[in-house]
């Protein structure tokens, strides 16, 4: 299963609180569990009426099980990550789907 989170940041935010959202991104891509782990930017694709490039992050991990998945939201650092992070942004979006 894939696990994709979309942030969009507070609009106010300083550039180092903005880097601050970073490092604390960056944390969860080693929370042991996804057999991948992504993090970017909205990529400079051509813009067309499909694409929604409004946000600042995405996360993708990808799991073996939804069992996989529940550990790692459950993990320490996935919790301090949302307490500590969880203000700056405005807006958050998770898509979650099962392979085919």
């Amino acid at each position: 299963m894939t696990h994709t989170v979309f942030f969009w940041l507070r609009p106010d935010l300083s550039a180092d609180e903005r880097a601050a959202f970073e490092t604390g991104l960056r944390t969860l891509l080693d929370i042991p569990g996804a057999t991948r782990a992504l993090i970017g930017r909205p990529a400079a694709t051509p813009k067309r009426e499909v694409i929604d490039d409004s946000y600042d992050w995405a996360l993708e991990l990808d799991f073996a099980s939804l069992a996989e998945q529940d550990i790692y939201q459950a993990h320490p650092v996935h919790t301090a990550f949302v307490e500590a992070h969880k203000p700056m942004w405005a807006r958050v979006r998770v898509y979650d789907f099962e392979w085919a």
